[in-house]
């Protein structure tokens, strides 16, 4: 191998690297939030189940 084999880092490398550091990014900024009330966060999700006024419709098929 010469010495500029040696220095760059093949593609794999490259692509192992870089997700290293955005998992280290992650893991830093969940350990900031840890502990945190989630009182930004909304409750339990409003109106599941649709609008209660609404009428279902049955259509025959034409055809």
């Amino acid at each position: 191998m010469t010495s500029d084999e040696q220095t760059t880092p093949s593609a794999s490398e490259e692509t192992k690297r870089k997700f290293r550091e955005a998992l280290d990014r992650k893991n830093n900024a969940s350990k900031r939030r840890e502990g945190e009330a989630h009182l930004d966060g909304g409750g339990q999700a409003q109106d599941a189940h649709g609008p209660a006024s609404h009428k279902r419709e049955f259509r025959r098929k034409s055809g």
